[in-house]
């Protein structure tokens, strides 16, 4: 079987999650309830993350991308994890929750354009509101704003070997298509709960590693 790898962004590629980051040093307190009721599973992620945005004015885009560029750290050894698979020829999308305007300044000369799977922000009215170009297919009902189980079957074929890299819940349905999960925080306990194969990372080496090690075995 040949691999292909979706790996989430925030809080997987780099240390932090930057949605939440945003919120903290710019949202009102609303957003606190908005948060906790996606990672409850209470709202939809495109409803709770499309809400949490609109309390932003449009005005701050300038602040919120120096902010982002300034506190974001991709995580240790994501670099040689990218010249890896390019080397090895094997397939890696990024699939995000996250936005494009701040994204894209993270992964550009590491990554092209068309490998990354996100949603876009606009800034074009008072409150910035956002737009979901990769939504849920006929199969995913749970409004995820960028779907990432739709993209991986748009994506992979039968005879795929699929890894899928995560840390939050909201990468949870895409871990359940998954032949192996590499997984930290909140996803990891949950592979461990729900008895999904998996291995648990911090830092881009250990992910490295253990794509290696099964990678030679299987040759």
């Amino acid at each position: 079987m040949k691999p292909i790898i979706f790996c989430d962004f925030d809080g997987t590629i780099t240390n932090t999650d930057n949605i939440i980051s945003i919120m903290k040093t710019f949202a009102p307190p609303e957003w606190e309830k908005l948060k906790d009721d996606v990672l409850q599973q209470k709202i939809s992620i495109s409803s709770g993350v499309g809400k949490m945005f609109s309390l932003l004015d449009s005005g701050l885009k300038a602040d919120i991308i120096q902010f982002v560029k300034e506190t974001a750290h991709i995580r240790p050894g994501f670099r040689e994890f990218v010249k890896y698979t390019e080397q090895a020829g094997i397939p890696l999308y990024i699939v995000s929750g996250g936005m494009d305007f701040f994204i894209a300044p993270l992964l550009k000369d590491i990554l092209p354009t068309d490998a990354v799977f996100c949603n876009n922000a606009h800034f074009d009215k008072k409150k910035i509101y956002i737009e979901w170009p990769h939504a849920c297919d006929d199969q995913c009902d749970n409004e995820c704003g960028c779907c990432k189980p739709t993209i991986m079957r748009q994506m992979a074929g039968a005879d795929d070997y699929i890894y899928v890299i995560g840390d939050s819940v909201t990468d949870f349905e895409a871990a359940k298509q998954a032949d192996l999960v590499i997984a930290r925080d909140i996803l990891l306990e949950k592979c461990v709960n729900e008895g999904l194969p998996h291995h648990g990372f911090e830092t881009f080496y250990d992910v490295l590693d253990i794509l290696k090690q099964r990678e030679e075995v299987k040759a």
